[in-house]
């Protein structure tokens, strides 16, 4: 069974006690004759982390800007929260945050101005303090009234951390946050991310194509590959599967297509038909 053929008819009921934080059905998406999406079913549970990866055109960020409510899909369902999405964002928004390298604060504005208007924004009620907390936690505090524009990849990493972070939300949704990060700065990142999701118990949705990154930080591994699900699991029963040691490995199978072998060796109850019954269940 493809996992885009999965059991679930439709959204769960809202309010359900099994609800997952994100509920994908059917998600497609067309860019003229374009399938960006094709056909995307996923759920995924409340206090879990799970990679999403994909090369470049995979579906990945369409998939995410879909999930937020920023892009309309072409047709299917998506329910975040227990709310439907894009009809119900209001109710929503404020309880999710976003983050990626690759969208710039306003340059001129410092790093205590940005936070302060994205604080506003989600309507923090204790914004001065909560600017404070981060900085302590991120280490700003040293470049916490300099211009954005004047500093580095890896402050302007944890600024947009910390504006990610800013109305403590309970589904944070990453497009590859540590980009061009040198490794000591990513491995904090990383480490930082873990520490709010337990101490928070809050979900997270990280799209990536650091290997070693989702290996560490993931229980779950949705890999993608022009707008499809091509393998959904834990990474190490994706890794065992293919029978590969890296994720990277199971990674250059997929993208050069070198699944067919592995996927018909794997035998019944592999590969996507393990993965379309998973309901949001995620090992611990």
């Amino acid at each position: 069974m493809n996992q885009n053929e999965g059991t679930s008819p439709g959204l769960s009921a809202p309010g359900a006690m099994t609800s997952p934080a994100i509920e994908v059905v059917h998600l497609t998406k067309l860019y003229k004759a374009t399938r960006a999406v094709d056909d995307v079913s996923f759920r995924i549970a409340g206090g879990s982390i799970t990679g999403l990866l994909g090369g470049n055109g995979a579906g990945k960020t369409t998939t995410i800007a879909m999930i937020m409510g920023l892009v309309l899909a072409t047709s299917g369902q998506v329910r975040v929260l227990g709310h439907q999405m894009p009809e119900q964002a209001a109710r929503v928004l404020g309880r999710m945050n976003f983050e990626s390298p690759y969208v710039d604060m306003p340059m001129r504005l410092t790093v205590r101005q940005n936070l302060t208007i994205f604080g506003r924004l989600y309507a923090v009620a204790d914004l001065r303090e909560r600017i404070a907390e981060l900085a302590a936690d991120l280490d700003l505090n040293d470049f916490l009234d300099r211009a954005s524009g004047k500093l580095s990849a890896g402050q302007k990493t944890r600024v947009a951390l910390a504006k990610a972070l800013i109305n403590r939300p309970e589904l944070l949704l990453l497009d590859e946050p540590t980009a061009s990060l040198d490794p000591d700065t990513a491995d904090w990142v990383r480490g930082h991310l873990d520490a709010y999701r337990k101490a928070r118990g809050a979900t997270i949705l990280l799209a990536s194509h650091n290997m070693l990154e989702v290996e560490r930080l993931c229980d779950r591994v949705i890999i993608m590959k022009r707008g499809r699900i091509e393998d959904d699991d834990s990474p190490a029963q994706i890794m065992a599967r293919y029978n590969r040691t890296t994720l990277e490995d199971v990674f250059l199978d997929v993208a050069r297509g070198r699944t067919n072998a592995l996927s018909s060796e794997a035998g019944p109850g592999s590969r996507h038909d393990n993965a379309s019954n998973k309901s949001g269940e995620v090992a611990s």
